[in-house]
């Protein structure tokens, strides 16, 4: 196989664990495996390093004294191989072999950095490039960087680029855990976790690859995370399925609007849950949920709009703290589904501005991590969904 390793600064934070790191790569590379290694900085030298900075460097100074831990890691590293017989040779930004290129606006030169990527991969036949995560460089020739979780998008894009078969995330987590092991007791690993789910995560906190790494997975590249203690590259830890999938959807039946009022219903311990759970045990599933400090909405399929609000109906007449319920029928909803919403900012207003801007009334704005759902009129259902496709 071939095969990209990325060992995060924790597994490379000792000489020991640069061992570690060798033994594994040098025991892959002699069953016969083609390897390239991309090295975050040693621990926390990136974050060490920037908190040196009290004055005010420029950009480019900037990039550079940072790039100083991944440039060590590399040497490193490449010398623990070296002294296990393994033929390896460093790739940082300056040398003829360095293949991450960004433009003139800090974004990757994807079709320049795939030509670099695959003549680097041309020339993996018993040698092991290790290249410097995080950095980047221009056409100019200048350091630049990409950013937070860096090192995990050069392994992931250098996986696609070179046409890998899987690329392996080295960290100080046993994979995707059910939990925080700090948080959660027996918390346990994920055996399979797909990108979409592990997108949701990493946009909420979850520290396991970088979301904009994600982007760069395509269905037939393998991408597992595992423990640095593990020891073999090639097995083992959360192995993450499927690729992104920029959607555009629109529900083809109308739904119904429920909305539930209260005094102060924001502030009552557990009402969602009561008010969900009654039209669980009617059978009647929720599509959507909004809520407010006075009210809380559910969107439910029309033709089951009377049921629920007759079973909404028996929780007010007990509950002395809501008031009313009111139905409101013929509503449509589009969702926008993206792995690149997160860092688009302005993009509520990219989608919102021009639909208001067609005189259509938005009945509601439901976002997650990593989609939008608006929901209009069903009469405007047409004219909206144009509107968005033509916005993305």
């Amino acid at each position: 196989m071939r095969v990209v390793a990325k060992f995060g600064g924790t597994s490379l934070g000792s000489g020991d664990r640069i061992n570690r790191a060798a033994d594994s790569v040098a025991a892959a590379v002699e069953q016969g495996h083609e390897i390239a290694v991309v090295a975050s900085a040693m621990g926390s030298t990136t974050d060490d390093l920037l908190e040196e900075i009290e004055f005010d460097a420029a950009d480019r100074d900037r990039a550079e004294i940072v790039s100083m831990g991944e440039r060590t890691s590399v040497r490193m590293l490449k010398a623990a191989l070296a002294a296990r017989g393994v033929d390896a040779v460093f790739v940082e930004p300056g040398s003829d072999q360095w293949p991450v290129i960004t433009d003139d606006l800090g974004e990757v030169d994807a079709e320049e950095t795939k030509k670099r990527a695959e003549a680097l991969a041309a020339q993996m036949d018993g040698v092991v490039p290790v290249i410097t995560g995080f950095l980047a460089q221009n056409h100019d020739g200048e350091i630049t960087t990409l950013g937070r979780g860096g090192s995990d998008t050069t392994a992931v894009m250098m996986g696609n680029y070179m046409d890998a078969d899987e690329v392996v995330i080295i960290t100080d987590v046993e994979g995707v855990m059910t939990g925080d092991p700090h948080v959660v007791e027996g918390a346990r690993n994920v055996g399979r976790i797909t990108v979409d789910e592990l997108r949701s995560l990493s946009f909420r906190g979850a520290e396991v690859v970088a979301p904009s790494a994600l982007s760069y997975k395509h269905d037939d590249l393998d991408v597992r995370v595992v423990h640095y203690q593990h020891g073999n590259l090639l097995t083992g830890g959360t192995l993450i399925e499927g690729e992104f999938e920029n959607l555009i959807d629109m529900e083809d039946t109308p739904l119904a609007c429920i909305t539930v009022a209260g005094r102060a219903i924001r502030n009552r311990p557990g009402i969602l849950a009561d008010l969900s759970a009654s039209l669980r045990n009617a059978d009647l599933n929720i599509d959507s949920v909004a809520s407010g400090m006075d009210s809380i909405t559910f969107y439910v399929s029309e033709d089951q709009a009377k049921e629920a609000e007759a079973v909404l109906h028996e929780k007010i007449v007990v509950d002395e703290t809501l008031s009313s319920v009111t139905v409101e029928e013929n509503i449509a909803v589009i969702r926008v589904t993206g792995g690149e919403l997160p860092n688009r900012p302005g993009v509520i207003l990219d989608i919102v501005e021009p639909i208001s801007e067609a005189g259509i009334n938005i009945h509601d704005v439901i976002t997650s991590a990593t989609s939008v759902a608006i929901f209009v009129a069903w009469d405007d259902r047409e004219e909206t969904l144009e509107i968005v496709q033509d916005e993305f």
